[in-house]
């Protein structure tokens, strides 16, 4: 059996202005109930974070910019 496809980055901050991981853009809910989703369902999801980050971080994430910033 093959893993679930995933978005994760590794990245696991929630972000607490937006409520969505800085990492993957995912919401704490779609975190939580991601192992239960069938494939299709994760899919859709995953199609969706690309816009849903850039409209949450327009400058590329909160962490890529604090990391940017102590430098």
């Amino acid at each position: 059996m093959s893993r679930p496809s995933t978005p994760c980055t590794r990245i696991c901050v929630l972000d607490p202005a937006t409520g969505l991981c800085e990492g993957c853009g995912r919401s704490r809910d779609e975190i939580a109930a991601w192992g239960g989703l069938s494939e299709p369902e994760r899919q859709r999801i995953m199609a969706l974070l690309p816009a849903r980050r850039a409209a949450a971080f327009p400058e590329s994430g909160p962490v890529r910019r604090r990391a940017a910033s102590t430098t």
